[in-house]
């Protein structure tokens, strides 16, 4: 996100505009991709909700919530835009309060990988994974990134 600085992040958390919110998809490439075709669309705050409950020493990736919401609302998929761009305001809104922080760190992209758009970059979320017992693998030369080593065996189960 740009201007981060600028923004009020938690009031974005807390402006659900039309969410939550189940749609049809007609559109065959997306229903063949996401198996389904009724799509649910979360709020930024319940994105929030989520990612306060992953304990210390537990990690959580985007795709693991999206999955979690789509079963709990009945949904065949949730919306993968904004899952990616709620869990950054999630972690912003989160930033810029003296209490109530969100582990945003604990979510991972998928595969395990680091977030770079969080507060900090990579940089900040790897050491605060690093703190709570977390290997961190780095992969590649020039286009440096960032996993969690053997993420999956630290992934909170959220049902």
């Amino acid at each position: 996100m740009a201007n981060e600085g600028k923004k009020d992040f938690n009031a974005m958390l807390h402006d659900n505009k039309d969410m939550p919110k189940i749609q049809t998809i007609t559109d065959r490439n997306s229903i063949e991709k996401y198996g389904g075709n009724k799509m649910y669309v979360a709020p930024p705050i319940d994105y929030d909700r989520v990612m306060k409950k992953i304990p210390c020493g537990k990690v959580i990736t985007v795709g693991k919530i999206r999955e979690y919401f789509a079963n709990v609302n009945h949904a065949d998929f949730t919306e993968p835009i904004t899952a990616g761009i709620f869990v950054s305001i999630a972690a912003w809104a989160s930033h810029q309060r003296l209490q109530d922080k969100t582990p945003y760190w604990r979510t991972l992209k998928a595969n395990g990988e680091l977030n770079q758009k969080y507060p900090g970059g990579m940089e900040a979320q790897k050491q605060k994974l690093e703190e709570e017992g977390h290997t961190i693998i780095q992969k590649g030369r020039k286009n440096i990134r960032y996993f969690v080593k053997d993420y999956e065996s630290f992934l909170f189960d959220l049902d």
